[in-house]
């Protein structure tokens, strides 16, 4: 049971890292690819970005847990459950338009999850 809590938990810091990556990136606003390099400090330094950043890297180390118990053709698919979550988390908290396709793309997500699941 402590393996799947562990993956889930992986896959929920993944998922709460990216939110957070998006929050602090619409603190900094868009630029060009070329200015990258003279906002990397700011980018980093964002506390938002720096929290997602250590989320998903926190979860990069659980995976890694995961990885050595489970089977990956189990455990990579359930990485998809981040895609629901983040897709989900984005119509809420940043209003994002999520289209009928979007939705019918989740749908199927979560029906392979389940498939998997049983496996």
């Amino acid at each position: 049971m402590g393996n799947y809590i562990m993956l889930f938990t992986s896959v929920a810091l993944a998922a709460a890292g990216q939110i957070l990556m998006k929050y602090g990136m619409r603190m900094i606003g868009v630029f060009p690819v070329r200015e990258l390099l003279s906002k990397i400090v700011s980018i980093i330094f964002n506390p938002f970005v720096f929290s997602g950043l250590s989320l998903f890297g926190f979860s990069s180390i659980i995976w890694l847990v995961v990885l050595s118990r489970l089977e990956l053709s189990f455990v990579y698919p359930m990485v998809s459950v981040a895609y629901i979550i983040v897709t989900i988390a984005s119509f809420f908290l940043f209003s994002e338009q999520v289209t009928l396709i979007r939705w019918l793309g989740i749908l199927t997500i979560c029906a392979g999850v389940i498939l998997i699941s049983r496996s």
